[in-house]
């Protein structure tokens, strides 16, 4: 160890305390990613307890001139949360800054460290007889910081749009060691440029995200969620736009599951209750009412009955309790497990204009099973907000591992070719990272990444916050 390395884990001791500083056993859950992609080596994982010490951990980083890695879950997707394997990137944990610092009721929004679990920040609106309205799979273990770093989707953005719509203020650590205190609750500012905007999605790349003010809605009255089967793309897309049009506002989840999806389900959940016959595609559907139980019930089950009689659908089920509801919503979010135990497959988040989505899949789907005959697309996820998880597993009997170390390359640029003709995003939800970063220079114009350099030449002017993911490093 170099006298430098050792002064500074030294400094980082006295300013943290030794037992935040972890450098020996097992730091897996630190070092290695979801996917288990990207295993990395730190020079050590800080778990600073408050924002004053991550301002003091980066003010260290900025003498020593150490990279830093932010880290809240570690359930991102694409590697932009794991350090390199050079073991001289610093690991800055944020779950010790975990707390609900306060709840507005009258003004709707939540004051939430960076480090609190997403579904503990919901139960302690849920407490005060309010909703937050962020929800995604992995809401048990994700954190709120990591959400807007990423600016996460999930099922409610039909409504009430990404993390980045529900953030309302942000206190930010520079790569300096300057703290930023953006916690404004407020709806209304136009003094100059919207800072947090820049923060939210960026990945960690230009700054370290330590507390939020999220907004808050008035609990819903009542919830119903039904399945509907449809025959074709074109009829999810018809469902939507009736459902929008007879429900409003009161629509908060179209979710669509193609049959190879629901079919792996069944292989390797089959527990998990599948209400309605094997169809070409299934909708998940959700209404959250203002009105009561008898409204949302009347109003769901108007909407499903013009469906079938204008052909739209071909069948339909409607949860009559909690438990049905969950198990609904379970059948929609086991996908990617079952996806894993089948093996490894190659993966899109992609974002399209919903109206081009069925000519979309369905000429994606024609050229790779062209190419590669026999393969399977696993095709499910957010139609209401254009969001498809456009997944590629091997044909049957197909060594996984070898498809996609061998094909993913081909097939992304297939599938992103595809994307990008029908004017679409290689990134709906889970950001760039590692995995799209080469891709992203590809597909982003040079105006755009020559702005988004500038910025973070701006902000992260010695390049040490995140390097490597999102941008290149230079």
């Amino acid at each position: 160890m170099s006298t430098d390395t050792a002064q500074f884990l030294e400094g980082l001791a006295a300013r943290i305390g030794a037992a935040q500083v972890l450098r020996e056993g097992d730091l897996s859950a630190w070092t290695v990613d979801w996917r288990r992609r990207w295993p990395g080596r730190a020079l050590a994982v800080a778990r600073p307890g408050t924002t004053e010490e991550v301002a003091a951990v980066m003010r260290l980083c900025a003498e020593h001139r150490v990279a830093v890695v932010p880290q809240g879950g570690n359930t991102g997707l694409v590697g932009a949360s794991v350090p390199d394997a050079s073991g001289t990137q610093l690991l800055l944990s944020l779950r010790r800054l975990d707390r609900v610092r306060a709840i507005d009721p009258a003004n709707l929004t939540m004051t939430v460290e960076a480090g609190c679990v997403l579904q503990a920040a919901q139960q302690a609106a849920e407490a005060s007889g309010l909703w937050l309205p962020l929800s995604l799979a992995s809401e048990g273990s994700c954190t709120v910081g990591g959400n807007l770093a990423t600016n996460a989707g999930g099922t409610q953005v039909l409504r009430h749009g990404n993390a980045r719509e529900l953030c309302l203020g942000l206190e930010v650590v520079t790569p300096a060691g300057e703290i930023w205190d953006g916690l404004s609750g407020l709806r209304k500012d136009n003094t100059g440029y919207d800072l947090r905007h820049l923060y939210i999605g960026s990945e960690g790349t230009l700054g370290v995200i330590t507390a939020a003010v999220m907004k808050l809605q008035p609990q819903p009255a009542a919830t119903r969620t039904a399945l509907a089967a449809c025959d074709s793309l074109e009829a999810c897309v018809a469902l939507l736009r009736l459902a929008r049009g007879q429900a409003g506002d009161a629509l908060t989840g179209f979710e669509v599951i193609g049959r190879h999806a629901l079919s792996l389900v069944a292989r390797h959940f089959p527990q998990i209750p599948q209400p309605l016959p094997a169809c070409a595609w299934t909708v998940l559907m959700e209404l959250s009412d203002s009105e009561g139980e008898a409204h949302a019930q009347g109003l769901l089950e108007a909407l499903l009955a013009r469906a079938l009689s204008a052909g739209t659908i071909q069948d339909a089920a409607v949860a009559q309790s909690l438990a049905q509801s969950r198990a609904m919503w379970q059948l929609r979010e086991s996908v990617s497990a079952a996806q894993s135990a089948e093996g490894l497959n190659i993966k899109h988040d992609i974002g399209l204009p919903v109206s081009a989505i069925p000519e979309f899949v369905a000429r994606t789907d024609a050229a790779l099973r062209t190419r590669w005959p026999g393969v399977r697309p696993v095709t499910f996820g957010h139609l209401g907000d254009g969001n498809l998880h456009y997944n590629v597993q091997a044909p049957e009997g197909e060594d996984p591992k070898r498809f996609l170390a061998e094909q993913e390359d081909a097939v992304n640029t297939l599938v992103h070719d595809a994307v990008q003709a029908h004017r679409g995003t290689i990134s709906a939800e889970h950001g760039i990272g590692r995995l799209k970063r080469d891709e992203l220079q590809r597909r982003k114009s040079p105006v755009a990444l020559a702005l988004m350099r500038s910025i973070k030449q701006a902000l992260d002017p010695e390049g040490r916050m995140n390097p490597d993911r999102m941008l290149p490093a230079d």
